[in-house]
């Protein structure tokens, strides 16, 4: 039997840690791996157009199984190009493991061509950044950097110079067995006491959940109904927490709606499940605030604490809610509720009168028929900008569809190469990217990825020819927008050209068909939606706290406007509120 060198080495690692695929684009120093990779039947090489897409396409894999990821970047400017995506995989707690080739060990320091320093250039977004100087290292560095990524969530980089990953690996290395899970993590004893103390002796508790919370839905709900407790939700939270929820009271922060921004401020004590929610605006400062969270760094960054917890949602609500008494007054629960209720009855209709006439379409009428006809266990990934709110307030959670987005990142151009990733997956599951035209844009060339793996992504293309977003900053801030304008082809006619399916929509009588015929067709597809560029909502007077970074509630009047199914749900809890 040949021996094996490095690079078949690392190979075989990443395929005992489960991984099945790396995203990268082929090159220089980064051929001997992906030769290991042609060889080895157990994973695939996934050839992208733009390094970045492959960091992007890797993190939301990782976040839709769970399980580890890869991608790689040749040497210099082809690992470069992985950092921001690696950021955003890292920011969202997703294990990526990410190969960053280097030029020959020989001339690291020399000003070689293309030399960069990997160990340096990733140091902020990974648990783990090393160099495997010498073949001896493997396996114990690739074994170290995939348990950093796994077990404390996020991305670890392993940067080799290609001579090294050509040479033969040691003869006698040490491999142990690899961790491809995390364990859950319960607070002591001590501060479930404090916690449960707290709780009794509240009249008022409000939850506000974060991403944390996933795989603790009935927990929360348990723990809701015992303490009589509203329940809101940050951006990241929503697909976790919305679901079937009596309790629910809609999202706090800039694209907030409903009355979550006054359940947080009306209570005599907040509890922040598994939320880093970083706008410290929204929060209150004259109410007590427990926060529970996995990750001790996160606990305290964005506000005062009266407690902190440590440990995982799901399993701190099973210690907490056998031990604290039961309440039996709704007052404020049924009252947040009401206030919840009419708040989004106020502007359902803002966006839903006429729409069938309004030329170009609502950005909204688009995102309420995307919801209504997507499938059950869909997988949105969504841009950030505008297509962020578009999201927050249609997409309807259901317990099996999936929401990603950079949401705590915010990179421009993320939908598409994460609706690679969540694809490649599982081909039989419906996944829409739904791109706003300066994002997809912005990485347009991996429209291409999609036809050449013939992956079935839905590209639904929310084509206003303007940096939305952005325009809405400056208009708070009271400046004229500049610069926000994009001069867009037929972007139907790009993607026909590319071999895809492509339609373009300018009336609204035409939308529901193109989208179903869109989703029908078995490989990728784009819709090229022309929508309305000034569908941005803003209230008649800016106040003050708007220019300063949409503080405090009136802030929320920014982006009111229609909520969706979401009415639907507000309306029915209000069937558990007792009549007088």
């Amino acid at each position: 039997m040949a021996k094996q060198n490095v690079s078949e080495q690392f190979v075989d690692i990443l395929v005992r840690a489960g991984v099945k695929r790396m995203y990268g684009v082929v090159g220089d120093s980064l051929n001997p791996v992906v030769d290991a990779i042609r060889r080895n039947s157990a994973i695939d090489w996934i050839q992208v157009r733009h390094e970045e897409t492959a960091a992007f396409a890797a993190g939301a894999e990782a976040q839709i199984t769970g399980s580890l990821a890869a991608c790689a970047g040749s040497c210099g400017p082809g690992n470069l190009h992985l950092i921001n995506g690696l950021y955003d995989a890292h920011r969202s707690m997703a294990p990526v493991l990410a190969l960053a080739s280097h030029i020959p060990s020989s001339e690291i320091g020399l000003g070689y061509f293309q030399e960069t320093h990997p160990e340096l250039l990733f140091q902020e977004c990974s648990h783990y950044n090393e160099m495997i100087s010498n073949p001896q290292q493997m396996p114990r560095l690739l074994q170290t950097a995939i348990q950093h990524a796994i077990g404390r969530g996020g991305v670890s980089v392993v940067a080799m110079p290609g001579d090294i990953a050509s040479q033969p690996a040691p003869e006698k290395s040490i491999e142990h067995a690899l961790v491809t899970s995390r364990p859950t993590v319960r607070p002591g004893d001590a501060e479930i006491e404090k916690l449960c103390r707290m709780v009794d002796e509240a009249k008022r508790v409000t939850l506000f959940c974060g991403s944390g919370t996933a795989g603790g839905h009935a927990e929360v709900m348990e723990f809701a109904e015992r303490v009589k407790s509203p329940v809101g939700h940050a951006l990241r939270g929503k697909e976790w927490i919305q679901y079937d929820n009596p309790y629910d009271v809609g999202m706090s922060g800039l694209l907030g709606y409903g009355a979550a921004y006054e359940a947080t401020h009306e209570c005599d004590l907040l509890i922040l499940l598994g939320t880093d929610f970083p706008y410290n605006a929204f929060l209150p400062d004259d109410v007590k605030i427990v926060q529970v969270d996995v990750r001790p760094e996160h606990l305290g960054r964005r506000s005062k604490l009266d407690l902190a917890v440590w440990g995982d949602v799901r399993e701190t609500l099973r210690c907490l809610t056998p031990r604290v008494k039961v309440k039996t007054d709704r007052k404020f629960l049924d009252r947040m509720l009401k206030k919840h209720a009419d708040a989004l009855e106020g502007v359902v209709k803002a966006y839903t009168r006429k729409v069938e006439k309004h030329i170009p379409i609502h950005p909204e009428y688009v995102a309420s028929v995307l919801d209504e006809i997507a499938d059950d266990d869909a997988v949105f990934t969504v841009d950030t900008g505008m297509c962020n709110v578009w999201a927050a307030r249609y997409l309807s959670p259901n317990g099996k569809r999936r929401v990603i987005g950079s949401f705590s990142h915010g990179s421009m151009a993320n939908a598409l190469p994460q609706a690679i990733g969540a694809q490649f997956t599982d081909r039989n599951r419906q996944v829409v990217s739904m791109s706003g035209d300066g994002g997809f844009t912005m990485l347009m060339g991996d429209f291409l990825t999609l036809v050449q793996y013939d992956l079935p992504v839905k590209v639904v293309l929310f084509n206003n020819s303007s940096l939305g977003m952005v325009e809405l900053e400056m208009l708070v801030a009271g400046l004229p927008s500049f610069g926000t304008d994009n001069k867009n082809p037929d972007f139907a006619a790009i993607a026909r050209a590319a071999g895809a399916y492509g339609v373009r929509v300018e009336k609204p009588k035409q939308l529901e068909s193109a989208l179903k015929d869109a989703f029908k067709h078995k490989g990728p597809a784009l819709v090229d939606v022309v929508t309305d560029p000034n569908a941005l909502s803003i209230p008649p007077k800016i106040s003050a706290e708007m220019v300063t970074g949409f503080a405090l509630s009136a802030s929320k009047m920014v982006l009111d406007g229609g909520v969706g199914r979401m009415v639907q749900m507000a309306r029915s809890n209000l069937r558990n509120v007792p009549r007088p």
